[in-house]
């Protein structure tokens, strides 16, 4: 058992921080590394960022945050700043810029990690928010680590040989679990204000409260779902909203992405290695319109944000609420399908060690999960420490993803973590679970 960042002594810390650091940098290099300088600075997709661009933001973002305001020294390139600011450079503008090519960005990136270290050696720890608990550090591994599931998923838009390997997972698995459970009625403690790494979005922690209501106990499998394609679901208006019909006549959509049929079965490309469905697997890459589509054409509804936490946290033995919906302990490769150990989800059912108290199974990993909430502050949310952060995508048309995937790093997902995307979006790691309302007599709680 891990011993909680906010018990660590300052030595501890700082040894903690520099193998974060250079846990998730290895992953990045590798990521870059998989493919020659071409595939680098060609951009895979319009709605994805060329790989270099990535590369060489993640050092800027460092840069800014570590070097210069944590640690006071001088810019090592300020005269880049402007090329790789997200909210000024839209995505499918990027290749045009004229951005570092991949020598001078693995450059950049190793003069920036040598200046990071200096300041971990030397800045104290302790007496500015910023840096309480080693949070700015903490904040830059996790965008390190979110970057990193975008490049893998450039990875997977990208055409030609694969160029990334890893074994299928092959984790204990339970059987005979029951399609559903129920989730009492009441109150639960939702969100954090302990979790020393946690971001802004997921604080303070607040009391929320839910009627009773079903969730399924495993995420939506490729079987299932293609029962919805094949009773024709995608040709039928009665299971979508307005919006989700128009944009599925729009689009042309007729299955996830990445799937097609031919030979009279459907087949998927995943990291270009084309294979027959897995039918226990969940299902992946999927918007939210379509998820929202099969939830109505199963009699059901998608979970909101609150339901999805309160069954993934709420312990109704202690009334409190866990960091993990097996407890307070960190993800282990017993419990949870994260970190790119694998790329692809485990069949519904694995990692029983890693269900809830209630009995809710893989919440954590192999897929995100889309809710039917929008992206809001809760009560009493404050932009910390900037807005672009979170604020700023407050009440669009976003829509809240919950759990993280295969591709998310345990540096980047618990229990509280909030993710949110446009609803068209498939190119991400995304599934989903359905709930129902309880029956009026089991609503008393």
């Amino acid at each position: 058992m891990s011993t909680p960042i906010i018990e660590l002594n300052a030595a501890a810390l700082r040894d903690h921080v520099a193998a974060e650091l250079g846990r998730t940098r290895a992953r990045s290099e590798a990521l870059t590394a998989a493919v020659d300088d071409t595939e680098l600075i060609r951009q895979h997709s319009p709605i994805m960022s060329p790989l270099v661009w990535d590369f060489a933001h993640i050092g800027n973002q460092e840069e800014l945050w570590l070097v210069r305001d944590v640690g006071g020294r001088d810019p090592v390139r300020a005269d880049i700043d402007y090329l790789y600011d997200a909210f000024k450079q839209a995505r499918p503008n990027r290749l045009a810029l004229p951005l570092l090519d991949p020598a001078q960005t693995r450059h950049y990136l190793g003069v920036v990690r040598s200046k990071v270290l200096d300041v971990l050696d030397s800045v104290r720890l302790e007496g500015r928010k910023l840096v309480e608990h080693g949070f700015a550090f903490g904040m830059i591994v996790q965008h390190e680590q979110q970057h990193d599931e975008t490049m893998l998923a450039t990875h997977q838009l990208r055409v030609g040989p694969a160029a990334l390997r890893a074994p299928a997972p092959e984790p204990e698995h339970s059987t005979n679990l029951p399609d559903e459970v129920l989730i009492p009625a009441g109150e639960f403690t939702m969100g954090t204000s302990t979790e020393p790494w946690a971001l802004d979005n997921e604080r303070p922690a607040h009391q929320a409260r839910t009627p009773a209501y079903w969730i399924d106990t495993t995420p939506v499998t490729n079987q299932n779902y293609h029962r919805f394609i094949a009773e024709g679901g995608y040709d039928d208006p009665r299971w979508w909203s307005n919006r989700g019909w128009e944009h599925r006549c729009e689009a042309g959509l007729v299955a996830p992405l990445f799937w097609s049929f031919d030979g009279g079965q459907w087949w998927r490309t995943r990291f270009g290695v084309v294979e027959p469905i897995p039918p226990h697997e969940p299902v992946v890459h999927v918007s939210f319109f379509e998820a929202e589509a099969y939830a109505a054409w199963a009699g059901k509804r998608l979970p909101s944000e609150v339901e999805w936490e309160k069954a993934a946290r709420f312990d109704p033995t202690t009334g409190r609420s866990r960091r993990y919906p097996w407890g307070d302990d960190d993800p282990t490769p017993a419990r949870a399908n994260l970190g790119q150990r694998h790329l692809q989800p485990a069949p519904a059912g694995s990692y029983p060690t890693g269900a809830s108290p209630l009995g809710v199974h893989q919440l954590i990993g192999d897929v995100w999960e889309w809710t039917s909430s929008g992206f809001a502050g809760y009560p009493g949310f404050t932009a910390f420490p900037y807005r672009e952060y979170s604020e700023v995508f407050f009440g669009g048309d976003y829509r809240v993803l919950r759990g993280g995937s295969f591709a998310t790093d345990a540096a980047a997902c618990r229990g509280t973590f909030r993710n949110w995307d446009h609803p068209i979006r498939r190119q991400i790691f995304t599934g989903f679970r359905c709930a129902r309302d309880a029956a009026a007599e089991q609503q008393a709680g």
